[in-house]
C-alpha cells in the first residue's frame, strides 16, 4: 500500500503496512543535502520507533568509525585471501570521496545521519543491506570471462581515475544505487550483474524488514534508502512470501566452487603433457627449450607487473620465482608472494594507515601509501602473469609446431 505523508510530500516514498508493522520506505539520493535534511525531520517528527538503513555492518562502521582503517592488519588480509576484496572496497571508497569533494557532500551521508540520529534518540537501529563482499562475489559468479573483465575495469576506473565525476554518474546517483553507479553504463548493460547488484538486494532488504518486523518491537520502521531501491522495494516488501529467514540465507549463500581444482588440473596436465610431448618428440632439448621458454616469459610477466606495483627489487625477484609456478598451484598466486615480500620489507606506519583513506582517492596516493602499494602488488603482479601464461602457452605451442 503506498499513501502519502505531510512530513515526506517532497520526497520520494511509500508506505507499506504488513503484519502489523508500517514501513516507511523513504527515497533518498546519495549526494543530497536535501536528502539529508529529509532524514533528521523523519526523525525529528517522533513518528519512528525504528530507523532501518540501506547499510551493512561493515559500511556503518565505515561511516561511523572514521579510524576504521587504521586497525586493518595487512598480513592477515594477505594470509586470508582478501586482498583483492579489500581492494575492491578500497577502490569504491576512493570513487565516493572524489564525490564528496566534487560536490561537497559526503556519499551516503543521509544514511550516517540517519544512524546518528537514531543512536541520540535512543531508537532501535537496523543495519538491513547485504555485505558489500558477499554482493560482489555473488556478482562475480554469475560473469563470464569477458564480464569478469569488464567488472574488474569498472573496479580500476573507481580506483585509478583521478578526473571530476561525470555529470551523467552524478545524475544516477541521485536517482540510482551507489554501488551500480561505481560499474558505471556496465551495471545496466548486464542482468546477471544488475541482478546481484540491484535486484538481489531489493529482496534482501525487504527480507530484513519483515525480519525486524517479526521481532516484535517495531510497530513505526522508518527505512532509508537509495531511491533506485525504492521502488523494487516496495514490490519486495508488499508481495515477497519466503520465510525472511530463509530468504536471507539464500541470498546471503556464496557459490561454492568445485573442491577439485580441475582448471588448474587440467591446465597443469597439458602444459606437463607439453613438455612430455616436446620430450618424447626432440629429446631434452627440445623439452628444455619449452620449459625454459615458459619460465622467462611467466617470470617477466609477473616481474613487470610487480615493477609497475613500484615493488621493492625484493618483491619482484618473488614475483619472478613465483609466477612460472604460481599457475599451476591453486592456492598460490604471484601476487600474494610479491605483496607478502612487499608488507614485511617495507612494513606500513602508522602514519601510512592513517593517511590511506585521504591517500586512495589520488592516483600517485596508492603508489605513495606502503599500505595501498601493498595492495598494487598483489594485483598487478597477478595481471602481468595472467596475461604472460597466455603469452607464454603461446609460445609453447609454436615450439611444439
Amino acid at each position: 500500500m503506498t499513501e502519502s505523508r505531510s512530513d515526506l510530500a517532497q520526497q520520494p516514498h511509500a508506505i507499506v503496512e504488513r503484519d502489523g508493522v508500517r514501513y516507511t520506505l523513504l527515497g533518498t539520493a546519495h549526494v543530497s543535502r536535501a536528502s539529508i535534511e529529509a532524514v533528521e525531520a523523519a526523525i525529528a517528527s517522533g513518528t519512528y520507533d525504528t530507523i532501518a538503513v540501506e547499510l551493512d555492518n561493515n559500511r556503518l562502521r565505515a561511516l561511523t568509525e572514521p579510524d576504521l582503517l587504521n586497525k586493518l592488519d595487512l598480513f592477515q588480509i594477505i594470509r586470508e585471501g582478501k586482498t583483492g576484496l579489500v581492494a575492491a572496497n578500497l577502490a569504491l571508497a576512493a570513487y565516493q570521496r572524489r564525490l564528496a569533494e566534487q560536490l561537497g557532500v559526503e556519499p551516503g551521508a543521509e544514511l550516517k545521519a540517519a544512524a546518528l540520529g537514531a543512536k541520540q534518540r535512543g531508537l532501535a537501529l537496523a543495519v538491513i543491506d547485504r555485505d558489500v563482499g558477499t554482493t560482489l562475489k555473488r556478482a562475480w559468479s554469475k560473469l563470464g570471462l569477458w564480464g569478469r573483465s569488464k567488472l574488474m575495469a569498472g573496479l580500476a576506473g573507481s580506483l585509478f581515475v583521478d578526473e571530476k565525476v561525470e555529470e551523467s554518474e552524478i545524475e544516477k546517483l541521485k536517482e540510482g544505487d551507489l554501488l551500480e553507479s561505481s560499474f558505471g553504463e556496465f551495471a545496466e548493460q548486464t542482468p546477471e550483474l544488475f541482478e546481484a547488484v540491484i535486484a538481489e538486494r531489493d529482496r534482501y532488504m525487504a527480507a530484513r524488514l519483515r525480519q525486524v518486523g517479526a521481532e516484535g518491537q517495531a510497530r513505526e520502521v522508518l527505512a532509508v534508502v537509495g531511491a533506485g531501491h525504492l521502488k523494487g522495494l516496495e514490490t519486495e516488501l508488499t508481495e515477497g512470501n519466503a520465510p525472511p529467514a530463509e530468504l536471507l540465507a539464500e541470498l546471503d549463500n556464496l557459490p561454492q566452487g568445485s573442491r577439485i581444482p580441475w582448471f588448474t588440473m587440467i591446465f597443469a596436465g597439458s602444459l606437463l603433457a607439453a613438455f612430455g610431448w616436446g620430450y618424447y618428440h626432440g629429446g631434452f632439448d627440445l623439452a628444455s627449450k619449452l620449459v625454459l621458454s615458459w619460465s622467462v616469459i611467466t617470470a617477466i610477466g609477473g616481474a613487470l607487473g610487480c615493477l609497475a606495483a613500484g615493488g621493492h627489487p625484493l618483491s619482484i625477484l618473488g614475483a619472478a620465482l613465483a609466477s612460472p609456478i604460481s599457475p599451476l598451484i591453486p592456492a598460490l598466486s604471484s601476487g600474494m608472494v610479491s605483496a607478502f615480500i612487499e608488507a614485511w620489507l617495507r612494513r606500513p606506519t602508522y602514519q601510512d594507515m592513517l593517511n590511506l583513506r585521504d591517500d586512495t582517492i589520488s592516483l600517485a596516493g596508492w603508489w605513495r601509501n606502503r599500505f595501498s602499494r601493498a595492495f598494487l602488488n598483489f594485483v598487478l603482479t597477478n595481471l602481468g602473469t595472467s596475461i604472460a601464461v597466455w603469452v607464454a602457452g603461446a609460445a609453447v605451442i609454436h615450439k611444439l609446431g
